[in-house]
């Protein structure tokens, strides 16, 4: 009975952890993502992660420049209590294309869950450092204008993760997002 107690008890932890894996785009050409694109939705495991404008992970992306060696520069806007401030990070290539590591943020990584190249990106960004895993998510679009159906697969890809807040914006209130 033991036994069966501890087996059982291993299959629902295991089966948990399963739940929290992120699954990542295969093949991702990360020339074809370069360009301009807007935050049109966030999602977090955390809720101070993205309660106020001025939370540590609500930033705006504004665009993706890959690098020659195969890295994701990525430029975006954060707001801050002086007003908005413009900022780079370097996202460096792993064995995985599409998986980045930022080394400047900690133990950070960014995961490319999907993308048609075209219209949408999803990703997600990941802090293995915090003892607790926190998780936060956004859907990159190439216009303002974002259609349901691009909405629903950001909601499909982050139903499986552990996700607490979310926020999706309309179009006039992309337009008045943090600009430089």
């Amino acid at each position: 009975m033991m036994c069966l107690l501890l087996a059982l008890g291993l299959a629902l932890m295991c089966g948990t952890q399963a739940v929290n894996v992120i699954q990542t785009m295969e093949n991702l050409d990360i020339q074809k993502v370069a360009g301009t694109w807007h935050s049109v939705a966030m999602a977090a495991s955390d809720t101070s992660l993205l309660d106020t404008e001025s939370a540590p992970l609500r930033v705006n992306v504004e665009e993706l420049r890959p690098t020659p060696q195969g890295d994701l520069e990525i430029i975006l806007q954060k707001r801050e209590k002086d007003g908005c401030a413009k900022e780079k990070i370097i996202a460096e290539k792993t064995e995985i294309p599409a998986v980045f590591k930022i080394n400047s943020l900690g133990e950070n990584k960014i995961f490319v869950l999907d993308t048609d190249y075209e219209n949408y990106l999803l990703f997600c960004m990941e802090n293995a450092a915090d003892p607790e895993h926190s998780l936060a998510c956004q859907c990159l679009a190439r216009t303002l204008q974002v259609d349901d159906e691009v909405m629903e697969k950001f909601n499909r890809a982050i139903k499986p993760l552990p996700m607490h807040i979310r926020l999706s914006f309309k179009p006039t209130q992309l337009e008045a997002q943090c600009r430089v």
